[in-house]
């Protein structure tokens, strides 16, 4: 079996945060299997400035691929250049973070391998000598423990179980891979990215994160409470599934089981009761602050400090507080 370990990088104007969990479960993995990491860096305008930060991280090698057939996202694209650069670093494992992204076109690098694919795992252990990948099920209340019997091996890991490696000094090379890739022998093409603008945090890359639910009232409520702290904090915003489907907030706020997964290092939750769906999209915070009228809530169960409060009086005393300190 081959040893190596490749990660896919993720751009986002510059390397994107949720990258950088990949990489530590790669440095463990290739740690075991005693080969290197190397990383795989797609795109066209940032690949060299992301290839050069990739060098902070322990990567052995950073390969590069830029063509016009990647400039713009598309799985079959992706998928493609994955596969080239999976053979010429003689990678056993291929990885990415389980982003929208990763999710989609990590399952046609299994296939084009014939490798077994274990997806959003949250940690690996030794069983019995092999290598066996762990999965949480039924919205994180059990975990499934799996072994990829195939040689080669694809996953997609969960960005919030694993932490950001420490940044030291650069090493490794920079290798560009002969991966170009023909828009006219795709069999899809890339239209339109309908990006959201916002001046506030990107959800999952948010160091803080306010949070609401039925509790905040509609809309209006919603605003007066959620963004109005989100914003004072310069935090992002995120919603409960029960509110989006309301249609009081946009679905790209969700967070839970069917929404996004986040980690931030503080997470406020108003006016949120705390259902395993939605702790199933946050329980990983750092640090977990509730806010909510009802005792017996059962987000009070997973925060580290809980108020039994009308969100409505306490935000406004909250905010009075943050705008002394800032």
């Amino acid at each position: 079996m081959s040893k190596n370990v490749l990660v896919v990088a993720e751009l986002k104007n510059g390397l994107r945060k949720t990258t950088l969990p990949s990489i530590t479960f790669a440095k463990q993995a290739a740690a075991k299997l005693g080969g290197q990491v190397h990383a795989l860096v797609i795109g066209v305008d940032d690949v060299q400035a992301a290839a050069e930060e990739l060098r902070k991280y322990g990567v052995a090698v950073v390969w590069t691929a830029s063509s016009p057939g990647v400039k713009n996202y598309t799985a079959e694209a992706f998928a493609t250049v994955t596969i080239k650069a999976a053979d010429a670093a003689q990678a056993g494992i291929v990885c990415a973070s389980a982003t929208a992204q990763g999710r989609d076109y990590l399952p046609r690098v299994a296939a084009a391998l014939n490798a077994g694919m274990a997806s959003d795992i949250s940690g690996y252990e030794e069983i019995g000598g092999k290598m066996a990948f762990k999965r949480p099920m039924f919205a994180g209340n059990l975990n499934q423990w799996v072994e990829i019997t195939t040689e080669r091996k694809v996953v997609s890991v969960r960005p919030t179980e694993f932490d950001a490696p420490a940044a030291g000094a650069p090493g490794g090379e920079i290798k560009a891979l002969d991966a170009a890739v023909d828009p006219g022998s795709l069999k899809t093409k890339f239209v339109e990215f309908a990006e959201v603008k916002s001046e506030r945090p990107e959800l999952t890359d948010a160091r803080v994160v306010v949070s609401g639910g039925r509790g905040t009232k509609g809309p209006e409520g919603y605003k007066e409470t959620v963004e109005v702290l989100a914003d004072a904090l310069g935090a992002a915003v995120g919603a409960t599934r029960a509110i989006v489907d309301a249609g009081w907030v946009p679905n790209d706020w969700q967070v839970g089981q069917t929404g996004k997964v986040v980690a931030p290092e503080l997470y406020i939750a108003l006016g949120l009761s705390g259902a395993i769906q939605h702790i199933a999209g946050m329980a990983g915070s750092k640090v977990i602050v509730a806010i909510n009228k009802d005792p017996d809530a059962p987000i009070f169960k997973i925060s580290d400090y809980g108020l039994v409060a009308d969100l409505f009086k306490a935000v406004p005393e909250l905010l009075a507080e943050v705008k002394k300190v800032g």
